[in-house]
């Protein structure tokens, strides 16, 4: 039986790319994100490729969207036994003045969002009694960083979230990780490379060349290194691996 996966920010960046590894071994994926135009493109390259894929149009910060979301999927594709909580966004202030609708927006985005897409998934892995949800977190999940504030309150509640339900779920053969990237060469990172310069006078190529210093790689990081991780963890071969948070950062966090 073809099993069948959720990707949320599915339609660019890491997300994308874990999509479409995931429908290259033959798994139905239903592509999440906000845009339908974007969702669209991105199953359309599945089809393309012979894959089976459902652009589905979501506001995973909100209950009642997701929910319908997940239906959606099951009476298309079938029960969902794989789940990607990739979608997230990163914004940055410092802590004076800080606004609270943008604590508020990393947290619903970041966190929040986690929760309300596991929690309407799960019942289904329950049932099939095999389930993979990998989260995609942050090495700021790890660590702390000036001006991130509410992202990386929101990526370490991302952490506690999968460590907690992790144990949870080992009765019923459903693995729970977390996937922490540096700094990736996405559409998410451009924008922040934009805010640096503009806050900093950088040129965008000075702004680029400090957040590569950051892996002692001294590099980006690439959304297919994500994704060949998260190919990694949903094979049985890695059923003992669960509650676990694995760096993709080039070394820049070591625990």
């Amino acid at each position: 039986m073809t099993k069948v996966a959720l990707v949320t920010g599915g339609s660019r960046g890491i997300g994308e790319a874990i999509a479409l590894a995931l429908a290259g071994k033959g798994i139905a994926v239903a592509v999440a994100a906000r845009t339908a135009a974007d969702v669209q493109r991105v199953a359309a390259s599945i089809r393309e490729r012979g894959g089976a894929a459902l652009a589905v149009v979501c506001d995973v910060t909100q209950p009642e969207s997701v929910n319908a979301a997940v239906a959606q999927v099951r009476q298309a594709l079938g029960p969902i036994t794989i789940l990607v909580n990739n979608a997230g966004a990163a914004d940055s202030h410092k802590f004076l003045g800080h606004p609270d609708a943008l604590w508020h927006q990393m947290i619903n985005v970041n966190l929040n969002s986690v929760y309300y897409v596991t929690k309407a998934v799960v019942p289904m892995m329950v049932e099939a009694k095999w389930g993979r949800i990998i989260n995609i977190a942050s090495i700021a999940a790890k660590t702390g960083g000036k001006y991130i504030v509410a992202y990386t309150a929101s990526k370490h509640g991302v952490l506690g979230l999968t460590r907690a339900l992790a144990l949870e779920l080992v009765p019923y053969n459903i693995t729970v990780n977390a996937i922490c990237p540096g700094y990736v060469d996405t559409p998410m990172t451009d924008r922040a490379i934009a805010n640096i310069a503009a806050r900093t006078g950088m040129s965008q190529a000075e702004a680029r060349a400090a957040l590569e210093k950051i892996s002692p790689q001294n590099r980006l990081m690439t959304p297919a290194e994500v994704a060949h991780v998260a190919l990694m963890l949903i094979g049985d071969e890695a059923r003992g691996i669960t509650g676990q948070a694995i760096n993709v950062d080039g070394g820049a966090v070591m625990f």
